[in-house]
């Protein structure tokens, strides 16, 4: 299969790969055939891109970081904890949702450990929307990858695990209009916003079963290495290691997951955002480590190369995952080629990878983290 831009699907393509909605249910199923309707009702939802099959690539196999019944426990254990945190909670009301959570944990690390060497590849490449529960979730897959590449222990990765989990459990105490805003927030809303980082504290600083390091990476995964985060300006080491990474997988699964106020950035245009608060807001040796584990080019991504040639990301190669193996389908004048052939990226330095299929490459990129998150 391949990944293939809204604007470039026609009618007869068909699905590769399931759609969901941000509740998780199915939307639309692989195999299901593409109609013009149907093709503007996936943009009207905002989707940026869907897997559609394809002859040529038949054998390129998307990989999924999670096993879909581990993810679909973990969304229904998270959505139900969430929502049980909803509203305002009595102080003496005893939740005990840590052993739920841990159960959780373990079935991820079981999945991510399974892999010989695990990347951060997108989770949800064509669902239709960001929701808190599939944020929460891939926030902790991808800052597992990165501890299991940090060397953390087993106990480390389940503190630092929860941690990212719960990492936004606060925003259950903030007002849904405020929360889902479609458009920028007012100064007054924003401060509202910044409370969820005191309040996710507050909720699992005493929770039984969940480790204290993760009530600190709900305070502190907003605070900035020169001090311009929140809620209280921390500096440098002042700060968890754990919150660091949280930090930016949050940023990262914000811009590359769809908002209503703009589409999805790619992989590839948001490790570059990231990079541009190197030294200011992120440890320039973390988002090295973050950049060597990330797959920049998506398993199935049409891209352009150096020759003018377009093909199909094929396969990720972790040792260098920025050159990764690509399959030509069409010659430098846009003819598809008879016989295609692939390129291995990282033997052959030469040619680049210069842009993506259907996405302008002089459009600007977006500095800074999402408005609303």
């Amino acid at each position: 299969m391949r990944l293939v831009h809204i604007n470039l699907l026609q009618p007869g393509m068909k699905l590769g790969k399931r759609i969901f909605s941000e509740e998780g249910l199915v939307l639309l199923s692989e195999d299901v055939e593409l109609t013009s309707r149907l093709i503007g009702r996936l943009k009207d939802l905002g989707i940026g891109y869907v897997y559609i099959q394809d002859a040529a690539t038949e054998d390129i196999v998307v990989p999924d970081m999670l096993q879909e019944e581990t993810k679909r426990r973990a969304l229904v254990e998270i959505k139900q904890q969430f929502q049980h945190m909803s509203g305002s909670r009595s102080k003496n009301q005893i939740t005990h949702f840590g052993k739920a959570l841990s159960g959780v944990m373990n079935s991820i690390l079981e999945d991510i450990g399974s892999q010989k060497e695990a990347m951060i590849m997108l989770m949800d490449m064509n669902s239709s929307d960001f929701d808190l529960y599939n944020h929460s979730l891939n926030v902790c897959v991808y800052t597992l990858v990165l501890g299991v590449a940090s060397g953390y222990s087993r106990q480390q990765l389940m503190e630092i695990g929860l941690g990212a989990l719960l990492h936004d459990i606060g925003k259950t105490q903030i007002a849904s209009e405020i929360l889902h805003k479609p458009s920028r927030l007012s100064d007054e809303e924003f401060k509202i916003i910044q409370q969820h980082t005191t309040y996710g504290h507050r909720i699992l600083k005493d929770e039984p079963g969940i480790p204290l390091l993760a009530a600190h990476c709900a305070l502190q995964h907003h605070e900035r290495i020169d001090g311009s985060g929140y809620p209280s300006g921390l500096k440098g080491n002042e700060i968890h290691e754990y919150a660091k990474w949280i930090a930016l997988a949050d940023s990262y699964d914000a811009m590359t997951t769809n908002r209503v106020y703009r589409k999805a950035l790619l992989p590839h245009q948001a490790v570059e955002v990231l990079y541009t608060g190197s030294g200011t807001l992120y440890e320039q040796r973390m988002l090295e480590k973050f950049r060597d584990c990330v797959a920049i080019y998506p398993v199935g991504l049409s891209v352009t190369l150096s020759t003018g040639e377009v093909g199909v990301v094929a396969a990720i190669q972790p040792r260098v995952p920025q050159r990764p193996l690509i399959r030509v389908l069409k010659d430098a004048s846009g003819e598809m080629l008879a016989s295609p052939y692939e390129i291995n990226l990282a033997t052959e330095l030469s040619v680049m990878i210069t842009g993506v299929e259907g996405v302008d490459s002089n459009a600007a990129i977006p500095v800074g983290e999402p408005l609303n998150n």
